[in-house]
């Protein structure tokens, strides 16, 4: 009997250690960004609580349970993580949105949006709970945003050098983000994001960090009062 084939989790660590192991390695500059990280992502989670405790309950109260969406995406090294969001669409709606990618889940995702979600989102809140992401380890506050994991697998097919993002964490925020929109092509963030794992120091990652939070603020200030359709 044939032998089953090996989990895509073993396979993305497998990939990594033969593509990535020639890679320069930066200790001093990553345990620095990581002691950046697990002091900027709970330093972020206590100051947030008055806002997101009550907001937790405004979600359970018109959306119900399950109060988090838990997606598996691809990190640090090739192992598969569960990336955390306030639950922005209605029930059922991640399986339905599963096999889109780009442009049409998008469109999709709109449509499944709710109406507190719709806010969420316009004002980026719904990331939030990624802090915690950070916190333990999974991401970083800055690198190439996680994709999920069978997205990876075809995009590292069609772009051999996707496989590099694996030497970093996944972030909350990235060159990609900061200069471009989502609707960027997949080959145009990439080069953002090698660019990142090439270049990266604690004074990029304090820049990066620092023109996030500035555009994060103004556009929740614009959704706030504007949510997009």
């Amino acid at each position: 009997m044939a032998a089953s084939p090996p989990p895509l989790e073993d396979t993305l660590i497998t990939g990594y250690r033969r593509l990535a192991s020639g890679a320069a390695a930066r200790p001093v500059v990553d345990l620095e960004l990581r002691v950046c990280d697990i002091v900027l992502s709970g330093l972020f989670l206590l100051v947030s609580l008055p806002l997101t405790l009550p907001l937790s309950l405004v979600l359970l109260a018109t959306s119900g349970r399950p109060l988090f969406y838990r997606g598996q995406r691809v990190g640090y090294r090739g192992h598969v993580f569960t990336m955390l969001k306030f639950r922005t669409l209605r029930r059922g709606a991640e399986e339905r949105l599963g096999p889109f990618l780009g442009d049409e889940l998008v469109a999709r995702t709109r449509a499944e949006t709710t109406r507190v979600g719709r806010w969420l989102r316009a004002t980026q809140l719904d990331e939030v709970p990624q802090f915690l992401n950070v916190l333990r380890g999974d991401m970083s506050l800055v690198g190439p945003r996680p994709i999920r994991p069978r997205f990876f697998e075809e995009l590292a097919t069609e772009l051999p050098a996707y496989w590099q993002r694996l030497v970093v964490r996944p972030g909350l925020t990235g060159f990609a983000q900061i200069r471009r929109g989502y609707e960027t092509s997949m080959a145009e963030k990439l080069a953002h994001d090698l660019e990142w794992i090439a270049d990266r120091s604690l004074r990029l990652y304090l820049r990066t960090v620092a023109a996030t939070g500035w555009r994060v603020l103004r556009q929740a200030v614009r959704g706030a009062f504007r949510p997009r359709d």
